[in-house]
Order: structure tokens, then C-alpha cells, then sequence
């Protein structure tokens, strides 16, 4: 299905990380073969976001040979000092992506800001500019750029691969901001699926849509106002007086 204020955009990087945000509290970490959906949503919030929108990955194309390389890390301890860890990061990361924007029914206060042209012009450009905030991939020190691209153009490494499953992987956190069911508002909650690439791509579905859920335990929304240091002037929506 192709949406109205469908994006596609590249994004590249010398490395980047995708993992379980449980398993990175500590000691070794090592990166899942492709980009988990909450990784390239953060990508995508990074580029352009709004609390009236809720970003969707459609799917991803992995474009470069799946590598690995480890690296001896000095990461500072929680107590001071620092410890020797083994990182596994992927390499030469590049992919094509594609998603679309659905409108934050968790917001009734921003019904005024519901311009999808607008949304949808702005985040065509902040892509071909790089994104308004710096892009990672998967972890602070795996830094990406992000340019616009035709989704499916070019020849990507597993063009010709039929096939290929990932097992049980992580694919993102629902927030309270974005709830869409009685069990998880007020929650947080934590997606996983099954991962399967077909001719290099791989499909995500809705995170409501996965197998497998945990509740991570209860989280507020965050608020939006005047009376809140994080204000993003509501008046302009037509919502404040």
C-alpha cells in the first residue's frame, strides 16, 4: 500500500548497533543483524517530529553486505573508573527506507495541527537537508546522514536472496504518548516479531500488530503547556487562548 505522506530516505554509516535496550545496561553488547523498527523510527524523529504525529516504518532495504567487526571498548564504569568490553558492531551500514506518519489520536489537543500536507512537506525537506538533529544508528557513537532516495532503486546485496528469517528480535517500545489499546496506556510496553527479508526487504508490521508484547511497567504522558518548561506553542494551533 503506498501512502500520501509516504517518506523514502537513505541512511548510511561506517557502523552502527542495533540491540535490545535491556541488553545494553552493561558488559558486552552485540548488534542484531538488521535495523530494529524503534532504530530506524528514532532515525526518522531525529530527522523531523511533532507530538501530533506518530511516525510508521513500512519496511527497509538493506543495501551493503550484512558484516560484523568487534571492537575492545573503555566504557565507564556506573561507580567511576572504566572496564574493558567487546563490542560487535554491523559495518559500512547503508539502507533504504520507507515509512509514513499517522496522526497521535493520544493528543486531541493538537486536532488544530493536523495539516498533512504541512507534516508531509517538512519532512521531505528536513531529508533532503540531513535531518534537523544528528542521526545514529542504533547508539550515540554510530553517527549516520540521511538523504532522500527511491525506495527499491539501485541494486541492494540480497536482491536475489528469496528468503531469510531472523528468529525472535526486538522491535520497539510503545510509550505512553502512543498507546493504542486500553492495556497499554499509561504503559510502557515492549514489541518483538519475527523478522523475515525477502529480496532484501523486510517488511514491519504495526507495533500492535506484533506476536509478542511485555509491559515494561507504567509511564505517564508526557504533558505539553504553558505551565510546562517544555511548551511548544500551543497557540499557534488554535488550541490555547
Amino acid at each position: 500500500m503506498r501512502y500520501p505522506n509516504l517518506v523514502e530516505f537513505e541512511v548510511t554509516g561506517d557502523y552502527g548497533l542495533f540491540s535490545d535496550p535491556i541488553m545494553r545496561v552493561g558488559g558486552e553488547k552485540c548488534s542484531y543483524h538488521i535495523p530494529t523498527y524503534e532504530a530506524l523510527k528514532g532515525i526518522l524523529a531525529s530527522v523531523y517530529w511533532k507530538p501530533t504525529i506518530i511516525w510508521i516504518i513500512d519496511a527497509v532495504r538493506v543495501m551493503n553486505p550484512i558484516r560484523t567487526e568487534v571492537k575492545g571498548i573503555r566504557p565507564i564504569k556506573y561507580n567511576g573508573g572504566n572496564d574493558l568490553s567487546y563490542y560487535t558492531y554491523l559495518r559500512d551500514c547503508r539502507y533504504q527506507v520507507k515509512a509514513h506518519f499517522e496522526w497521535n489520536l493520544n493528543r486531541p489537543e493538537l486536532a488544530g495541527d493536523r495539516d498533512e500536507n504541512k507534516h508531509h512537506n517538512i519532512a521531505r525537506r528536513m531529508i533532503k537537508k540531513g535531518g534537523r538533529r544528528d542521526i545514529f544508528l542504533g547508539t550515540r557513537e554510530c553517527q549516520g546522514y540521511v538523504e532522500p532516495c527511491v525506495f527499491g532503486e539501485g541494486t541492494g546485496a540480497y536482491d536475489d536472496l528469496d528468503e531469510l528469517g531472523f528468529g525472535l528480535m526486538y522491535h520497539g517500545i510503545t510509550y505512553a504518548d502512543e498507546a493504542y489499546s486500553e492495556e497499554t496506556k499509561n504503559r510502557m510496553t515492549a514489541n518483538f516479531w519475527y523478522p523475515v527479508m525477502k529480496n532484501g526487504i523486510i517488511t514491519f508490521p504495526k507495533p500492535q500488530n506484533c506476536p509478542l508484547h511485555k509491559s515494561l511497567g507504567e509511564m505517564e504522558m508526557k504533558k505539553f503547556g504553558e505551565e510546562f518548561d517544555n511548551f511548544i506553542g500551543l497557540k499557534e494551533f488554535g488550541e490555547v487562548e
